[in-house]
């Protein structure tokens, strides 16, 4: 997928050329391209990796980063950069990572100030964070310049890897990678803390601290990610899935499946994203459109086999 993806796009690239070190190709390869690939396979792996985390530690199946309030404080966080400081794509990317992390902090700080908090708590105050973020949002659309810095926020909001180069790689690479090793080392403890928290405590589990530097994690990869290539929805929510369905575990090869998934997603919406017509279109379009019904196939095989 990843070659495939290489070779797709407006101008011609072939394998003699870039042999032969035509100038031109090898521009477009090294600069365009293979960044451009490179940020498909870690924006999907990142995204899935979360999203997988995410539901194990809510005790929930549609958990993603919109439940936390992540995507929509990331959003905000861009559009407010977009609107007050018309910056530049570094700023806006910047301001994009403190609107997830900080949408995250106020959902946990509250949840936990919270008397009798359950794992409930945390799922319905990310509801809240998120709908105030989507309404300070919508407030900044409002202020937006229609010409210029509402079709810039629409366009960041829709996701793509147009964007992308190779000076934009490393915060996203680091992240996810740091983030991946450090929530595999701790795997058995995310495990845990997706049974009853009065069982995770009587195994002598600080829930309250190992969920938040679980979640926090999986935020800053989450943030990372997005703040270049802006909200790329469903892959959070459907890979982890779709690696459930194919390997019928809930282990570390699953966890990493679900990564190796969602990169194959993001990377295919990619090249359809900029090969199905003369413009290019947004990812999240077609993280959907691949996602949802490779989802319905694997339900109604795992439906016909659970019958038989």
């Amino acid at each position: 997928v990843s070659i495939w993806s290489v070779f797709t796009g407006q101008y011609p690239l072939t394998i003699k050329g870039l042999l032969d070190g035509d100038k031109m190709m090898l521009m477009v390869f090294f600069r365009l391209r293979l960044p451009r690939v490179i940020m498909g396979i870690i924006g999907g792996f990142g995204l899935s990796i979360a999203g997988y985390v995410y539901q194990l530690v809510f005790k929930n199946p549609l958990a993603s980063p919109d439940i936390a309030g992540v995507s929509s404080g990331a959003s905000a966080g861009a559009a407010f950069a977009i609107v007050a400081v018309s910056a530049s794509a570094p700023f806006i990317s910047i301001c994009a990572f403190a609107g997830g992390l900080i949408a995250l902090s106020i959902t946990l700080l509250t949840a936990y100030a919270v008397p009798g908090k359950n794992r409930y708590t945390i799922i319905l105050t990310g509801i809240a964070i998120h709908s105030v973020a989507q309404t300070i949002l919508m407030f900044l659309k409002l202020a937006a310049d229609p010409e210029k810095q509402l079709a810039s926020i629409e366009y960041w909001i829709m996701g793509s890897l147009n964007g992308v180069s190779k000076d934009s790689l490393a915060i996203p690479f680091f992240v996810t990678c740091a983030g991946f090793i450090i929530m595999t080392l701790l795997y058995r403890q995310i495990l845990i803390l997706s049974i009853n928290e009065d069982e995770a405590a009587a195994l002598g589990v600080n829930v309250t601290v190992l969920r938040f530097i679980i979640l926090m994690i999986a935020t800053l990869i989450v943030s990372s990610i997005i703040c270049v290539t802006g909200l790329i929805s469903f892959i959070g929510l459907i890979a982890p899935h779709i690696a459930r369905l194919l390997t019928r575990r809930n282990d570390r090869f699953t966890y990493i499946s679900s990564g190796l998934a969602g990169a194959i997603i993001m990377t295919l919406a990619d090249i359809f994203a900029r090969s199905v017509s003369s413009s290019e279109l947004p990812v999240s379009i077609f993280t959907s459109l691949l996602g949802a019904p490779l989802l319905i196939i694997l339900l109604i095989k795992a439906n016909k086999k659970e019958v038989a």
